[in-house]
């Protein structure tokens, strides 16, 4: 199987590991600067463009200024990841806050920032009001249900909880049109982790052509509309990443031919995470033991809790060995962690080079979605969090946890 690249060699991570002990998540900073910088590229054309990062996928501090500095905004969908906004200076409109059967207090919260509010039901219109109050500006989720096929990961989006309906969509923003809001916006979320290109302009295309209906019908015209996230990384070595110069071209043509037409100039936002700083994170972990009985197994000091995609719903992560990368790969493991469920298996009948104790294994692409899955059972610590500089030294953004952290909730 083909290799893929790692941003450091054997003596650089090994001297990582002298100062911070395996097993940590290590982010490459300078990888997803650059990466960022194409995205805004690929739609300079766009009208006001900007990604609010989805900061569920990397919850970190240093990760949101790292991307508020690229002019990216945040996008929040609970209390913790708001709070995160404040440590950051993150507010105001470069809060995008979807709600998703939000409580009250995380309204008043989003509302106390002056988040730009996206509400997920029509129901949420009254909630809002009474809790917190009208906003300035205000969002809907638009569930296109029939008109859009749904991808593998996400599923149909006849079948999902969120958004409203196009009969809704126009009700609500003629609802708050007479309540008195001026300022409105459009969004929807339809994918996850897709690679097909035109799937993602369909979706601007429906999208596109409710925001002239509604002009037409409700005599609004929408200040932006947020085409979502749901931009896949190449997990494979033999998957391509997606094409963001395509899809910027392929979706400008579009908005000039449905709402140009129309003299509508919406602002185009997303809310992509996983592409943004997935491919620049790795998990790296040490082998510690062998096992040979009915399979070849390789645990490593690493385990679910740290990467739980593997062993939750058979995700693949790429496995490297450092040092090895040009070597054979002609063994056949299981690459497992300590945790007592047989499902803590970073990869299953895996070829790779043979693997000695001591080797330093690497997780790819978990950058989004990997620390921030991670949990306590068996009383596992969840592992620190390094940025890797561009000189290949290596900063702590989060300490490893503790069992004064883990037993530090108990009454007893």
């Amino acid at each position: 199987m083909a290799e893929k690249n790692i941003p450091f060699n054997k003596e650089q991570i090994e001297k990582i590991i002298e100062k911070f002990p395996t097993p940590f998540h290590i982010y490459d900073e300078k990888a997803i600067v650059d990466n960022a910088r194409r995205f805004k590229k690929a739609f300079e054309w766009a009208p006001g463009f900007k990604n609010f990062y989805a900061v569920k996928a990397l919850p970190n501090p240093s990760i949101l200024k790292l991307l508020h500095d690229e002019g990216f905004g945040a996008d929040c969908s609970s209390m913790a990841e708001l709070h995160i906004c404040d440590m950051v200076n993150v507010s105001g409109e470069d809060i995008m806050f979807t709600s998703n059967e939000t409580p009250e207090e995380e309204y008043q919260k989003a509302m106390d920032q002056k988040a730009v509010i996206n509400l997920d039901d029509i129901t949420h219109i009254d909630f809002l009001e009474k809790c917190a109050g009208l906003p300035e500006v205000i969002c809907f989720r638009y569930n296109p249900g029939p008109l859009k096929g749904g991808n593998d990961i996400i599923g149909n989006p006849e079948d999902a909880k969120y958004g409203l309906t196009r009969e809704q969509m126009l009700e609500a923003y003629q609802i708050m049109k007479d309540k008195g809001v001026k300022r409105f916006g459009m969004h929807t979320m339809v994918a996850s982790n897709e690679l097909n290109v035109d799937y993602f302009v369909e979706t601007a295309v429906i999208l596109f052509e409710m925001a002239a209906e509604i002009a037409e019908q409700v005599g609004i015209d929408l200040e932006f509309i947020n085409l979502g996230g749901g931009i896949g990384i190449p997990y494979k070595p033999e998957q391509d990443e997606v094409n963001l110069e395509e899809l910027g071209e392929k979706i400008e043509k579009k908005y000039n031919e449905i709402l140009g037409s129309k003299n509508l100039k919406p602002a185009i936002f997303f809310e992509c995470g996983r592409m943004i700083t997935g491919p620049y994170g790795y998990l790296v972990t040490r082998a510690i033991h062998s096992k040979s009985i009915y399979k070849e197994y390789i645990a490593v000091d690493g385990c679910m809790a740290n990467l739980m995609r593997p062993g939750m719903y058979g995700a693949y992560h790429h496995v490297t060995v450092v040092g090895k990368e040009n070597a054979t790969a002609d063994c056949t493991y299981d690459v497992v962690g300590s945790l007592c469920e047989n499902c803590d298996k970073f990869a299953v009948d895996r070829q790779l080079p043979k693997i000695d104790k001591g080797d330093v294994v690497v997780m790819h692409d978990t950058g989004a979605h990997g620390h921030s899955m991670g949990f306590n059972y068996n009383g596992k610590l969840r592992s620190a969090e390094l940025m890797l500089k561009e000189d290949k030294t290596a900063v702590m953004i989060r300490r490893e946890e503790t069992y004064d952290d883990l037993f530090a909730t108990l009454k007893f």
